[in-house]
């Protein structure tokens, strides 16, 4: 096992040190988190100014939340470097009642069907024995394997755009790539752990010669805005109470997968107490951002890939990362400028960044039990999964529901290896009962 530059309860030295490696995790994670607002915004036509009011809504509740999740408050938080945002699992569902209802039937369904995740935070030491060893293996693979599309989609300009794949696009990516190889393998102290701002830096200096870089966004960006509370109003549709409590179902079972990944790559015991307290946090992050005018927040897999990467598993670095997504809420024109970032720059870090988190999974696969029932539940699992990664067209004649709920590789992957870890002669158990119980 790789040791870590800085484990869990670790600080950094200097604060320079420590912003440079928050900033890693700022970058990873921005896109994400702006990007759920700007569908829901376009799917429902919305003004300008509301779309801009729901973005910034998201960035303050998703800067908050994460600040509780690595810090703790009580029985609330997970307390390891997590990063919360808006999550895509919530869209489907989010925009059939958004057509019929509006933004307020979405905040207001979001807010009611959080209440499944927090009363599920309570039953996670049960579900955590459906987690052996095996399964989770799958799971930390299957996130690796289903985040890595979306970095080749950055790196090759962006889907739907009609210069995709441009040779001028990979070989920013390419450029960027490099450096970021270049420097975790022969940089020493903060070069190395602060490998992927460096190598964004790098590229977006690169961009900003060539002319690649558009200021619109910032010219146009608001100083200074504080997201009001119920700024939409809320209502509490029966069928949308529904769609968003089946969506926060999903996110469970993606959720505690990436709990399971972090464990693995801050080298953390993921007891079903410490399960419990990150899923109540989600639940109540997501209560606290409906009443903020914000999409439901839940936990970012992509940032178990900076962790994997740089070996900086400080919760401590993480809370400053939530500070920042804070300030980027208060202050718009500071998020505008870090979406200025040309998605190829983006996509050369990413590529890096979730393959390491392939890498450790294989890694886990490799521990695994060497038998015929393993190798089965393995093989078909990650297979399964990746036919919805590679192919999500694959459930495009399905009904509504079942696109809900097996939309995400991540989530047919962890599925499918629960199943058949129940349902095959042999069952394995997590190897640490009594801590599952905790």
């Amino acid at each position: 096992m790789e040791q870590l530059l800085y484990k869990v309860e670790d600080r950094p030295p200097m604060l320079i040190t420590t912003v440079l490696l928050s900033l890693q995790h700022l970058l990873a994670a921005l896109g994400g988190i702006i990007a759920v607002p700007l569908v829901f915004g376009g799917a429902l036509k919305l003004p300008a100014d509301q779309i801009v009011a729901l973005v910034n809504a998201a960035l303050l509740g998703s800067g908050v939340v994460t600040i509780v999740q690595c810090r703790g408050v009580g029985p609330v938080g997970i307390r390891l470097p997590c990063v919360m945002g808006t999550s895509f699992a919530f869209v489907g569902a989010g925009i059939s009642v958004g057509l019929e209802h509006g933004v307020a039937g979405i905040l207001g369904s979001s807010l009611v069907g959080s209440l499944v995740m927090i009363v599920g935070s309570y039953f996670m030491p049960v579900i955590r024995r459906f987690f052996p060893h095996t399964v989770t293996s799958v799971v930390v693979t299957m996130i690796g394997l289903s985040l890595t599309p979306v970095a080749v989609d950055w790196a090759a300009g962006g889907m739907g755009r009609s210069d995709y794949g441009a040779i001028g696009h990979l070989a920013i990516a390419g450029f960027v790539l490099v450096l970021v190889i270049g420097f975790v393998q022969w940089g020493r102290g903060i070069v190395s752990a602060s490998a992927v701002v460096l190598g964004i830096a790098c590229g977006y200096v690169l961009c900003l010669a060539l002319g690649l870089i558009d200021f619109t966004q910032v010219s146009e960006a608001a100083v200074f805005a504080i997201p009001q509370p119920l700024s939409f109003g809320m209502t509490f549709p029966v069928a949308g109470i529904v769609a968003m409590s089946i969506a926060f179902l999903v996110t469970i079972v993606e959720t505690t997968g990436t709990f399971m990944a972090l464990g693995a790559a801050t080298q953390t015991r993921i007891d079903g107490k410490r399960l419990s307290s990150g899923m109540l946090c989600d639940g109540v992050g997501s209560a606290f951002a409906a009443v903020m005018s914000s999409p439901p927040l839940s936990t970012f897999a992509q940032n178990v890939g900076v962790v994997s990467l740089t070996g900086v598993a400080s919760r401590h670095v993480v809370m400053l990362t939530g500070v920042m997504l804070l300030l980027a809420g208060l202050f718009p024109v500071l998020g505008a400028l870090v979406v200025t970032i040309p998605q190829p720059v983006l996509g050369g870090a990413g590529l890096m960044m979730f393959a390491m988190i392939i890498s450790a999974g294989i890694r886990m696969l490799s521990g695994a039990e060497h038998s015929r029932r393993a190798s089965l539940i393995i093989a078909v699992s990650l297979g399964c999964g990746l036919a919805v990664t590679v192919r999500p067209d694959l459930l495009a004649r399905m009904p509504a529901f079942v696109r809900e709920v097996f939309g995400s590789g991540i989530t047919v992957g962890a599925l499918v290896a629960v199943g058949l870890n129940l349902l095959l002669p042999g069952r394995e158990v997590d190897a640490h009962p009594e801590e599952a119980v905790a």
